[in-house]
């Protein structure tokens, strides 16, 4: 864009461009730098495409304050009152439940290591390592129908035994 017209947008437009990006963002010193930044943009365009330059620096002023908003929104952090924290209910369990989960566990190890091993290692693979029927068969070098089985005594064994226990 040739320097005079750019000029002649410049004196005419500024204080607007000014004026509406400070309404937008609610900041003097941003609104400065947006409206130094719509008309770098403006320069740098050259002109070839700006037919209107009025339109351009307003539709790039709102962009530029979309955008300011924008950034501001990722990287704030809201304050908590303290009395707010306080009253956020602790989830830690209580130590009597820990203890009865712990104790439960255990006698769920106990109960499945009165499996035979190959059962055992069915059980984890599936049940504790998450594995499909199709990966513990491979890792184990046995058929899914017999990783199915396995499984079928594993839980078997183990709800009878947690019963009578």
């Amino acid at each position: 864009m040739a320097d005079k017209a750019l000029t002649r947008l410049y004196v005419a437009h500024r204080r607007g461009i000014r004026a509406y990006l400070n309404s937008k963002v609610g900041d003097t010193a941003i609104a400065d730098d947006l409206t130094q930044e719509a008309f770098l943009r403006l320069a740098e365009g050259g002109g070839t495409a700006v037919l209107n330059g009025r339109a351009w620096l307003y539709r790039t002023a709102h962009n530029l304050a979309i955008d300011h908003h924008r950034r501001e929104a990722r990287h704030r952090t809201d304050t908590v009152d303290t009395a707010q924290l306080t009253a956020v209910p602790d989830d830690t369990p209580a130590i009597d439940d820990m203890a009865a989960a712990r104790s439960t566990l255990d006698r769920v190890r106990s109960v499945l290591g009165e499996l035979p091993e190959r059962t055992q290692q069915v059980f984890v693979a599936t049940r504790i390592d998450g594995m499909t029927y199709s990966q513990a068969a491979e890792q184990l070098g046995i058929s899914e129908s017999s990783v199915q089985k396995h499984l079928a005594r594993a839980v078997h064994h183990v709800m009878q035994r947690m019963k009578t226990r």
